[in-house]
């Protein structure tokens, strides 16, 4: 559209030129007034030089009464810094377009939305005639967005809440946990601090099992009513913002923005519980259910919303995992056992191969003459990280991962080795090895075969090697265990039943098993301690077991035995070999030569 067509304001009479170009001027200057988009030409100052009928409409007024108009006081484009120096480049012709959302009010009060551009005008041919450079224009158009804006807005409410109970799903609360975190990194005057109480009913499966999920829906909206109205009376009068939000299945979240600290969650925490542990009346029918809530509440910088939530995640299996129906909240120390759980799980199976493991052997001695007759092989995890592991960081996790069975064999084979050597080293007074073995290394591999094995190719007479099975998996044994520990005995290799006194102790099943040593558990010693103030129930009962072994032809070895007192008192009481820091610690392979050796 040329621009001298445009140049005076509506409503100011301009004749244009005689002959067809008029003519186009007076054609295009009548669409200009009569387009239903709303337009204006801008000057290179952002006043208003012509508008149409359609913006005038728009803003209730007469167009030439909006001349001279600032065009961004308007349309309100000085809303915020960016599209202010964008609008502003436009004015000066050195860029080609901006566009932009606003909430204009009208005269009615009422307010809509509208679309705002503004683009650069293209200068006529000879507006330079009269020597100098043509002022640039630009044109404004106002479209109403209204009811678009209106759509999207129900579009999206239905895309971020939950449609059975009405609250905000996954993808919201992710969105306001953003948007929280984002907002504490440059906002001062609030606490700084965000917390979550994330939820998970205890038990809804069986509802949906045994009464249909008609009525855990309804159930599922009762629980939601619940939370949503704890969270108001919770956030009523504080300037936080809880966010009740459902995740997904019976999982539910609470968000809270410019949390005042650990309390304030746990109040919240044990006012959901409280909430949900009330009967509910649902189809007839009183139903009573309770939740498990873990709580993470911290500062905001450095968080992001994955790792709340992970924690958040981590602390709800704490709650679930402590007994349910209860709130937990998030502890650093757990937190990092965990994370080194899940590390040592992760390398467990690859540290075996790269030989991380090594053994360690505690002497058991004789009570009667003081002679080392044997040791227990103790297993090592020389870890790369986090330096040496006993056992009881790894062992249980190695069962737990289906590992035990690998590193089993490797201790074994291991220690069968290291015995040989001994016997060849001392051949007048050879020793046995004592090897513990897990449940789950005779239920998952065939371990008569792999002893076999070991044996055969160390060389190792079977009558020196040990091997260890605790109380609980020996007491009751049948069928497939039971028929590996006679086969083993069969073969000449001794079994001994670790920590005895622990489990089932079931005594009158001793004399079916074939078992020739029992070990008694270190909690059996600790009665022998105070050699002023002994304890005669400890004493008593060691001296029965002790007897009942002997006459079922068995050998007893006392664990954890650490003075003399007591070392002289068990055997006073009749225990064969003794094992403990009295005799000495875990030793090396090389420290057991040389004690041989002396």
């Amino acid at each position: 559209m040329p621009q001298q067509a445009l140049d005076a304001a509506p409503g100011v009479p301009v004749t244009p030129p005689a002959g067809p170009g008029g003519a186009a001027l007076r054609d295009q200057q009548a669409a200009f007034n009569a387009a239903q988009l709303a337009m204006a030409v801008l000057d290179h100052d952002g006043l208003i030089v012509a508008a149409n009928q359609a913006l005038g409409a728009l803003f209730g007024s007469d167009p030439a009464q909006l001349a001279t108009e600032p065009a961004a006081d308007l349309v309100d484009l000085c809303h915020d810094s960016r599209t202010w120096a964008a609008y502003r480049e436009i004015l000066r012709g050195r860029s080609d377009r901006i566009r932009c959302t606003r909430r204009l009010k009208q005269p009615d009060g009422q307010s809509l939305w509208a679309e705002v551009t503004v683009s650069p005008l293209p200068v006529p041919h000879d507006a330079g005639s009269g020597g100098g450079a043509a002022p640039s224009r630009a044109l404004l158009s106002v479209a109403d967005v209204t009811d678009r804006r209106e759509l999207q807005a129900r579009l999206r409410h239905l895309q971020m809440h939950d449609p059975l109970t009405r609250l905000p799903n996954r993808a919201l609360f992710f969105e306001r946990l953003s948007g929280a975190l984002e907002s504490a990194a440059y906002d001062r005057t609030g606490t700084g601090r965000i917390g979550i109480c994330y939820l998970d009913v205890d038990g809804f499966k069986a509802v949906n099992d045994t009464l249909g999920h008609r009525v855990g829906d309804q159930l599922l909206c009762a629980i939601a009513g619940r939370l949503a109205y704890c969270a108001d009376q919770a956030g009523y009068g504080r300037r936080g913002h809880h966010l009740v939000a459902r995740l997904g299945g019976d999982e539910f979240a609470v968000l809270v923005e410019e949390s005042t600290g650990t309390e304030q969650l746990a109040e919240l925490a044990r006012s959901l519980l409280h909430a949900l542990q009330q009967p509910f009346d649902i189809a007839g029918q009183r139903l009573s259910l309770s939740a498990s809530i873990g709580v993470v509440e911290r500062t905001a910088t450095g968080t992001t919303a994955t790792g709340l939530m992970q924690a958040a995640d981590t602390t709800l299996y704490w709650a679930k995992a402590d007994g349910k129906s209860r709130w937990t909240l998030f502890d650093p120390e757990r937190n990092a056992h965990r994370m080194t759980r899940q590390a040592l799980a992760s390398t467990l199976r690859p540290a075996i191969e790269r030989g991380e493991f090594v053994l360690e052997f505690q002497p058991l001695v004789g009570m009667g003459e003081g002679a080392v007759q044997g040791v227990e092989a103790l297993v090592r995890w020389r870890h790369p990280q986090f330096g040496t592991l006993g056992p009881n960081r790894f062992i249980q996790l190695a069962e737990e991962e289906g590992a035990i069975v690998q590193l089993g064999r490797w201790v074994l084979a291991a220690s069968c080795r290291q015995a040989r050597q001994w016997q060849l080293e001392h051949p007048d007074t050879p020793i046995f090895v004592s090897v513990n073995v897990a449940v789950r290394q005779v239920w998952d591999s065939d371990l008569v075969a792999d002893v076999a094995g070991i044996l055969a190719e160390t060389g190792l007479p079977p009558h020196l090697l040990q091997l260890e099975l605790t109380e609980s998996a020996v007491m009751g044994s049948a069928g497939r265990p039971l028929q590996a520990l006679q086969a083993l005995s069969g073969m000449g290799v001794s079994i001994a039943i670790d920590d005895f006194g622990t489990g089932y102790s079931n005594l009158a099943y001793l004399s079916r098993l074939p078992v020739s040593t029992l070990k008694l558990d270190g909690s059996f010693v600790q009665g022998f301690r105070d050699d002023e103030h002994p304890n005669p129930a400890d004493e008593t009962i060691v001296e029965a077991l002790v007897d009942l072994a002997h006459r079922l032809g068995l050998k007893v070895t006392a664990e954890c035995v650490e003075s003399a007192q007591q070392a002289e008192r068990l055997a006073r009481i009749g225990c064969d070999t003794g094992q403990g820091w009295f005799y000495a610690r875990p030793l090396a392979a090389e420290q057991v030569s040389a004690l041989l050796s002396g």
